[in-house]
């Protein structure tokens, strides 16, 4: 697949057949095309954790104890659907990578948005990578992958902090619709000559 091809033909994969993991090289493979992204003065700013199979329920269950804190009631019928969808988060593929942002500690020179950029860029060789592959993918993030149970246990420092979660596995959408984009002529100008 060409990367004019990748680029228009990817899409977001809601849906995952619940079948083994990605095997290790494909997610090796995955991770080798993530660190290309370019990243000024090389920070390098990434960090990632891969979860499969039993290695997603303690994320799983970490989720379950900080979404009690976000019901009104947590014995309640709608506060244990609340808990249960948010714990199950994790769960929606066989494979999860969880990404982070981990700023170089001894460079004067990283910039925090900068860094930013560059640990997107490395998610979207990733997605690129996996639709390549013939895999679904789908980069999620929220409050729930932000909040600070979630930090603590993959001991995130505190310049640290995830950006998001891909997931990772054999698509079961039965169609996936052309995603709605506004044509990129209304969001640019040219600029083409001097002003003065």
């Amino acid at each position: 697949m060409n990367i004019t091809d990748a680029i228009q033909t990817r899409r977001s994969i809601k849906i995952f057949k619940d079948i083994e993991p990605v095997s290790k090289e494909v997610v090796e493979q995955l991770l080798q095309a993530a660190i290309m992204a370019p990243n000024h003065h090389h920070t390098e700013p990434w960090k990632f954790f891969v979860l499969q199979g039993d290695g997603r329920l303690p994320l799983s269950r970490v989720l379950a104890e900080w979404a009690k804190t976000r019901v009104d009631d947590p014995a309640s019928e709608a506060g244990q659907k609340r808990i249960k969808k948010i714990s199950g988060k994790p769960l929606i593929a066989p494979t999860a990578i969880v990404v982070a942002l981990s700023p170089k500690q001894d460079s004067k020179k990283a910039i925090y948005i900068e860094d930013v950029s560059a640990v997107s860029a490395a998610v979207q060789n990733i997605l690129l990578e996996a639709h390549g592959l013939g895999l679904g993918a789908i980069w999620k993030s929220g409050p729930a992958y932000y909040a600070a149970p979630v930090k603590n246990y993959f001991k995130l420092t505190d310049e640290e902090e995830i950006l998001g979660v891909i997931f990772v596995g054999e698509s079961d959408m039965k169609k996936n619709p052309e995603p709605k984009r506004i044509p990129f002529e209304e969001k640019t100008v040219w600029i083409t000559e001097d002003e003065k």
